[in-house]
């Protein structure tokens, strides 16, 4: 069901929070996206009718920033779509208990911290769209844990359990759903012989690419009677 409401998605800069955007916004979706950084092709994203709007999670004072920012420009929201991440292993951390720190403040404060400012936007958002929604985007190993990403995989297995409580804060007016991808798309880097480990660590052996995560935000979007739930983009890993 389309939204006439403002859809945002956190960290919309780059990779599938990007195609994402794009996608939306073919579609006649008004979306907001979060970038951390300065960005040349920010000014490409608005001509392309994409609102970018900088905001750092990292921190509580970037949170607060821009949750000040979307209230005051923004009478009612469509829905939100938490996207924003960060992705660092115990190895390559100089200081672990600022690593799940910081995992844990972009991953789980961040979304709580939105999600309770934004109820009041997200209601009115509900009353004239006739729904709205939280998308968490949280990971396959909030299921299954990660030996070298303890930080980063507790932090999603918190992101996870907070669709629960907060499908039914909300229930009726918000929806509260999430999505669990493991590998969607490699990054230009990766060699291959990490490609081929990746690939055989599920059943379909294959890398779906960005729209496999876009078919499945447009699903939750248009669906009605779903909440509380998660989407796994896994491929049948957990059956290897």
């Amino acid at each position: 069901m389309m939204r006439k409401m403002p859809i945002i998605i956190t960290g919309g800069a780059q990779r599938l929070g990007l195609a994402c955007a794009k996608s939306l916004v073919t579609q006649g979706y008004r979306v907001i996206i979060t970038y951390r950084r300065e960005r040349k092709d920010i000014a490409e994203l608005e001509a392309q009718g994409i609102t970018c709007v900088q905001a750092d999670f990292s921190s509580s004072a970037g949170v607060d920033g821009f949750i000040e920012k979307i209230q005051h420009q923004y009478s009612a929201l469509g829905g939100i779509i938490h996207n924003a991440s960060e992705w660092e292993s115990e190895e390559s951390a100089s200081d672990t208990a600022l690593l799940m720190e910081k995992m844990w403040q972009v991953h789980v404060f961040a979304p709580y911290r939105i999600n309770l400012a934004f109820e009041g936007l997200l209601c009115a958002g509900s009353k004239l769209d006739g729904q709205a929604d939280i998308i968490h985007m949280t990971d396959y190993v909030a299921e299954k844990g990660s030996d070298k990403h303890i930080a980063y995989a507790s932090s999603k297995a918190g992101l996870a359990n907070l669709t629960c409580s907060f499908a039914k804060r909300f229930a009726p007016q918000i929806k509260v759903n999430a999505i669990a991808p493991s590998l969607l798309m490699f990054n230009s880097g990766d060699d291959a012989e990490y490609r081929s480990k990746a690939l055989n660590k599920s059943l379909l052996r294959k890398e779906p690419g960005e729209q496999e995560g876009i078919l499945a935000v447009q699903y939750i979007l248009g669906s009605r009677y779903m909440t509380g739930r998660t989407l796994s983009l896994d491929g049948g890993r957990h059956l290897v």
